[in-house]
């Protein structure tokens, strides 16, 4: 029986990028303004390396199954006469770990390079356990295997995530990144969850995606999910548009995050999922402050407060029950804030706060 994530509701936290060239300044903003449920900022701005996809890729280059040449995807390199050689050593590496060897020397290997995630080193410097506000979850993310091994060439000039071998490879490697970032995040004893960031979902049942399998990105999400509770982690999935929600409930992840501000609409089809989601104690993390310049302007607490239970009360149309809507629910911004300013950002954050005080105080 999946254990229940009473922590997260009401609560709210982040989605992962941040516009910020410094961690210092991230982490300050985040700890004003989401200090029960605080992440590692990802900071595309400070460094390419930082970005979704570079972020996850550091290991499959170091053992050279992956190469990147300027102006191109990365692609696996699985043309030659070692690519054998290399992939069963990261078999071996895997499977070390599976059986319970080499632990630091696997997670130290599927670490993030330093100079690739400063937000998620200098997080770790900070003493969570021991601040006046002790945060109920400290939050961590992970791109999902689809939007990584779509944008992955696997040598042919195809997608790498079509491909047993290389999908399988990237799976695998993303589940000992996720491991890596519990093994760190739970020396503060305090709850760990890692959101698993699948933005290219939406590609599932469009033409331009009309070869991807559901089964395979169901079978691929689902070694992830598992893996993160493996650790004694909570799972949450998130896709900031339009998707068949469907396949996110079920891989039985603890969190379901969705952009409720502009896809609201995607969700409703799916009442009987969401309901028995609910009644397993699931958290529907509701992305309702927007993040793009316009919708910023135009919005505010008390309105974004409005379109909540506005929310709830369309849910509920469709067999819902109100009552665990209105409790089990996060709060997160509708995406990340990367391509934003500084100052926009400070703006979704603080918004966020805000209506997450004007929910606490006024539930009806």
């Amino acid at each position: 029986m999946q254990r229940r994530a009473d922590f997260l509701y009401g609560k709210a936290t982040g989605i992962g990028s941040m516009p910020h060239r410094e961690a210092t300044a991230a982490l300050e903003l985040i700890q004003e303004t989401m200090p029960w449920g605080p992440h590692w900022p990802q900071l595309p701005q400070r460094s390419k390396d930082e970005g979704l996809i570079q972020q996850y890729l550091g290991p499959l280059l170091k053992l050279e199954l992956l190469d990147w040449e300027k102006g191109i995807p990365p692609f696996f390199v699985n043309d030659n006469y070692s690519w054998l050689e290399k992939a069963a050593r990261f078999y071996e590496l895997y499977l070390a770990f599976q059986e319970g060897k080499q632990k630091e020397e696997v997670l130290s290997l599927f670490a993030f390079p330093p100079a690739a995630a400063a937000g998620f080193y200098k997080f770790l410097d900070v003493k969570w356990d021991a601040l006046p506000l002790k945060p109920h979850f400290l939050k961590g993310q992970v791109c999902g295997p689809l939007s990584l091994g779509l944008q992955v060439n696997a040598g042919d000039q195809t997608s790498a995530f079509y491909h047993t071998e290389t999908r399988e490879i990237i799976t695998k490697a993303l589940t000992l990144n996720a491991r890596f970032q519990i093994h760190f995040l739970k020396k503060f004893s305090l709850p760990v969850v890692i959101m698993i960031d699948e933005p290219l979902l939406f590609f599932y049942g469009q033409l331009a995606g009309i070869s991807l399998s559901r089964e395979q990105i169901v079978q691929s999400l689902a070694e992830l999910v598992s893996a993160i509770k493996q650790e004694g982690a909570y799972a949450g999935v998130h896709c900031c548009s339009g998707a068949d929600w469907s396949i996110i409930f079920e891989v039985s992840p603890h969190i379901v995050s969705f952009d409720a501000y502009a896809y609201f609409d995607s969700l409703l089809v799916y009442g009987e999922q969401v309901q028995s989601f609910l009644n397993k104690g699931g958290c529907l993390a509701w992305g309702l402050i927007p993040t793009t310049g316009e919708d910023l302007k135009a919005e505010g607490a008390a309105s974004l407060k409005e379109k909540f239970w506005k929310g709830i009360q369309r849910l509920a149309r469709q067999g819902v029950n109100e009552g665990l809507l209105a409790r089990q629910y996060l709060l997160t911004p509708s995406c990340g804030t990367g391509t934003l300013s500084v100052a926009q950002c400070s703006q979704v954050y603080s918004l966020t706060f805000d209506l997450q005080k004007l929910l606490q105080g006024h539930p009806g």
